[in-house]
């Protein structure tokens, strides 16, 4: 491929993100970070196909998304149907994978059908819909794979085997999609949250709050981010900010890397 000529490379005053006529899939859409994405990609002009198995989330966030440049059509789909999948994701020009589930447990303890089932949704799935979205990428030599990982796809925690084994294989499938994309057009990216503030997320602080027999903010601090230097969850439209940067002129260039949101988390 030639180099891009000075008047090929976006101005920066030419870089707000603007996407009418494409097509996103956002999965784990009908709450935290999946709603946030969708929401956004809609605001910049995108159809956006809501992926949930939550069917009364999704027709939440469409409602929420009237009025909006775009628009955000509910697809209710459970994402073990790896088939469905792969089909759902035909004709996408922008890929968010953020569909993702959770289980603190210690490994002899572990439930394997749990492991088996977290894997399926966060890591074969995410294989399955960027193999459906990148015949019709590499066609129009134009797309966008953005993989929501987590700090846990760069760093492990106790008693999060399937979580930790998923976001660290999601982060391989990213970099091996980039390799392979790179002469066609099409860019793939991990964005890496700290904690966010979700249900999955407040659901831990509950549990780890009961667990210790302490109050929730003193979790938050001494236990969930003792590894941050910003002591706050960061907000599920602070990531789809990171997710629309990706999909946007201005970062055109990146590709096979890791975005990293931890508040200073991997800077120890």
């Amino acid at each position: 491929m030639t180099a891009p000529t000075p008047s090929e490379i976006p101005h920066p005053d030419a870089a707000a993100l603007e996407l009418h006529g494409r097509v996103a899939l956002v999965t784990g859409a009908a709450g935290g970070i999946g709603a946030a994405c969708a929401l956004r990609l809609a605001a910049a002009g995108a159809k956006v196909r809501a992926v949930d198995r939550d069917a009364a989330g999704l027709d939440a966030l469409a409602a929420r998304a009237v009025g909006l440049p775009g628009a955000v059509e509910p697809m209710t789909l459970d994402l073990t149907d790896l088939d469905a999948a792969e089909q759902a994701a035909e004709g996408s020009d922008i890929l968010v994978n953020n569909a993702g589930l959770q289980r603190v447990s210690p490994i002899e303890e572990f439930p394997p059908e749990v492991f088996h089932n977290v894997l399926t949704v966060m890591l074969e799935a995410p294989f399955r819909l960027i193999r459906g979205a990148l015949p019709h990428m590499y066609g129009q030599r134009w797309g966008r794979v953005v993989n929501i990982s987590s700090v846990h796809g760069l760093r492990a925690s106790a008693y999060k085997a399937a979580y930790v084994a998923a976001k660290h294989g999601l982060e391989g499938l990213s970099k091996t999609t980039a390799l392979e994309g790179a002469d066609r057009g099409v860019t793939s990216n991990c964005v890496n949250p700290g904690y966010v503030r979700t249900p999955l997320v407040e659901r831990q602080l509950a549990a780890q709050a009961a667990a210790h027999g302490i109050p929730e903010e003193r979790v938050l601090a001494e236990v969930m981010l003792a590894d941050s230097a910003l002591k706050r969850l960061i907000e599920p439209e602070e990531v789809a900010e990171a997710v629309a940067y990706l999909c946007g002129p201005a970062a055109s260039f990146i590709t096979g890397t890791s975005l990293v949101l931890d508040g200073g988390w991997t800077a120890h």
